[in-house]
């Protein structure tokens, strides 16, 4: 049976990879590939006569979605951050993409609760907060490598964008959860702001602690290491009830821009050749880590669908006016500023890892079972098929641009 696991794991593998290729000439987000492989996969095991319910069971009972969901956002975010440059001439780019990621958040969140409100009728205020945040939140794990082809400037805005909405989206779903609970507002908000300076304090000085060590070491096995320690901190941070992506978020941009944070008498204990190769090794194996992690996550989370769920005629409509808002909430964020292609960069909001980690995070005790996951299968595809499509007309323009010069 073991052989056939692995087998099974190789293949996907394969595929995922083969997938990335297609990504990359198509921009069509491998993402919604993998989900349907696994949807793929389902009907082919019944096909053979496997029980699928049996196997369900066995990924239910191991919670093995949300394990490679957090494993998944930990890489994810640390990629993102190792591949971010922050210089002064780049404050104007961080701070319109910070305010663009947390109005488009806001809007979305009280307008899709309010959607959920209407439509389940059940469903109280904060149930339904929780539930649309994580519809609310943009995919970094979409978005980094499908605009990737875009040109420097509008590249970087939407890394920051989809990294300020990961970071400030999960923050908003563990306040409303602990919002939700029977303790009183007022120490709920207190303990989320002490939590959150206790977690930007903490995560500063591990940095400097992790980068001066590791840099010092003299062992060839180091980097696993390094990334079992910040998965270490990350879990203990999370039993702690802190912001504990902000310990990854900020260690990956201190390394990243470790010659900006280093400075005056912190310098002489700079070894910057050791840190470049810490840092260039430490990027490669957080990529490939990432994309198996998230190769097994889509295609398990494909796997758990179940279909007839996309025939329900609420879940379609529900869908549909969850869909309309969010690009009318995207554009509504983009009016305070210029921007030169506001119509593809509307295009870029697709929902993925975080939607589908933080809705099978939903504590028990706020679980609403007339919710149907078909809703979030909705808005993934279509919001990366409304990407691909934007994402495709930019490199048909672009094509032609360069057919007239010629």
């Amino acid at each position: 049976m073991e052989y056939y696991i692995i087998i099974a794991a190789s293949i996907i593998i394969i595929l995922s990879y083969l997938f990335n290729r297609v990504s990359e000439k198509s921009n069509i987000p491998s993402v919604l590939l993998l989900i349907f492989l696994g949807i793929i996969g389902r009907e082919f095991i019944g096909l053979l006569g496997i029980e699928k319910e049996r196997i369900l069971e066995i990924f239910t009972r191991i919670r093995i979605l949300e394990v490679l969901g957090t494993l998944g956002l930990i890489l994810i975010v640390l990629e993102a951050a190792l591949e971010l440059k922050i210089a002064k001439e780049k404050f104007k780019l961080i701070s319109k993409s910070f305010v663009i990621a947390i109005l488009g958040l806001l809007i979305c969140m009280f307008g899709i609760a309010g959607i959920l409100k209407v439509s389940f009728q059940d469903m109280n205020w904060n149930v339904a907060l929780i539930y649309a945040t994580p519809l609310s939140i943009l995919s970094s794990a979409i978005v980094i490598p499908s605009v990737a082809n875009l040109n420097e400037y509008d590249e970087e805005f939407h890394i920051y964008e989809s990294t300020f909405s990961d970071i400030l989206g999960i923050m908003a779903f563990y306040f409303l959860v602990e919002l939700g609970k029977p303790t009183n507002n007022m120490m709920v908000l207190g303990d989320f702001t002490f939590g959150l300076v206790i977690t930007i304090v903490l995560s500063v000085i591990l940095s400097y602690v992790l980068i001066y060590v590791f840099q010092n070491l003299e062992t060839k096995v180091k980097l696993f290491l390094m990334i079992g320690v910040l998965f270490l901190l990350f879990s203990i941070g999370k039993l702690m009830h802190l912001s504990s992506l902000l310990i990854i978020l900020v260690f990956g941009l201190i390394l990243s821009n470790y010659k900006l944070f280093f400075f005056g008498r912190l310098k002489r204990y700079l070894r910057p050749m050791a840190i470049e190769n810490i840092k260039e090794t430490f990027l490669m194996i957080t990529i490939e880590s990432a994309f198996v992690v998230r190769t097994f996550f889509f295609v398990i989370f494909g796997f758990s669908i179940a279909l007839s769920t996309l025939l329900d005629l609420k879940v379609a409509i529900v869908s549909a006016v969850i869909l309309v808002f969010i690009y009318l909430s995207r554009f509504t964020s983009f009016l305070p500023y210029k921007h030169d292609n506001v119509k593809r960069a509307i295009s870029i909001a697709p929902r993925g890892l975080i939607t589908l980690l933080l809705f099978y995070s939903i504590p028990e005790e706020f679980i609403f079972v007339e919710f149907k996951s078909g809703i979030l299968l909705f808005v993934i595809i279509v919001t990366s098929l409304v990407m691909t499509s934007g994402l495709i007309k930019k490199d048909e323009k672009k094509e032609e641009e360069e057919l007239e010069v010629e």
